[in-house]
């Protein structure tokens, strides 16, 4: 099935809840021993915040070591691809994101499936990005941004995590929406905060918990969230969609194992296409 351009950013950016489902070591004990929990975008980034956070919570409540492996590359391909081929003991576990669903449905060649390979276990969060530009960029609302945009046209440089990540979509789902062509700059993970820090890049859409702290201290300016509701965290900023009607767009993790392989029949497998159970589109104008 192949989903027009403009539907497929809002599925992209908007990936839905994973369901809440384990079916780790049924018959045993768990864990008995430590846990590889794999993450695959990279130290400093907020996937790799949140894995250190959930290894150590974890860790305290079962009384096992959950041990965090950064397996960054390939915008999280290596590292579900080690979970694809590990022994499904539920003892390697991969910390999902949306760009492991979009991955899904952009690279057809990977080296495993992640629909048939990688079963899921747990929903953990989920959250707005934040619009933030470099202070030097001089503008501090989102209509200010779109009338400095149209007029330097291929101009404005947009940092993102890297090429089809959330932060990379996100972008592009707003350069449609607001009509503005930005100069996308793709990094490794973490490294666009810092480059957007420096101003080589003039804006950026990235998840509140990697960047709330520089916006508070003035470092980074936040124009605006990317959910149809304001976040707590940033009471007084805006949502992109006080400006652009409809817009919505909201980052998610959670947890996943190797799938237990079952026999499929040939048909099942030459008729798939993207499924819906990782990925939930949102209804217009409701938050995802």
């Amino acid at each position: 099935m192949k989903l027009p351009r403009r539907k497929f950013l809002r599925v992209a950016a908007s990936a839905g809840t994973l369901p809440l489902v384990s079916q780790i070591a049924r018959a045993q004990p768990y864990p008995t021993h430590p846990v590889r929990l794999i993450e695959g975008i990279g130290a400093g980034a907020t996937t790799d915040l949140i894995a250190r956070l959930m290894g150590k919570w974890l860790s305290e409540r079962l009384g096992t070591p959950f041990v965090i492996e950064n397996r960054s590359g390939a915008n999280g391909n290596i590292a579900a691809e080690l979970v694809a081929r590990a022994f499904p003991d539920g003892y390697t576990l991969l910390l999902v994101n949306a760009a492991n669903t979009i991955n899904a449905t952009l690279y057809p060649q990977l080296n495993f499936d992640f629909i048939r390979d990688i079963a899921p276990v747990a929903s953990i969060a989920r959250g707005p990005l934040v619009m933030e530009v470099n202070p030097s960029v001089p503008v501090k609302t989102v209509p200010e941004f779109i009338e400095f945009a149209r007029a330097n046209p291929g101009k404005i440089n947009m940092g993102s995590a890297g090429t089809a990540t959330a932060t990379h979509v996100v972008g592009e789902l707003f350069m449609m929406m607001a009509d503005v062509n930005l100069l996308h700059v793709p990094f490794r993970g973490s490294q666009a905060i810092l480059a957007l820090l420096a101003g080589q890049v003039d804006v950026m859409f990235f998840p509140i918990p990697a960047v709330i702290e520089y916006t508070r201290v003035g470092k980074l300016r936040a124009l605006a969230v990317t959910t149809a509701t304001r976040s707590e965290a940033l009471p007084d900023v805006p949502t992109v969609a006080e400006f652009l009607p409809g817009f919505e767009a909201s980052s998610w993790w959670g947890s996943a194992r190797r799938e237990e392989r079952r026999p499929r029949s040939s048909a099942s497998s030459t008729a798939r296409s993207m499924p819906a159970s990782p990925i939930r589109a949102s209804n217009s104008g409701s938050r995802n």
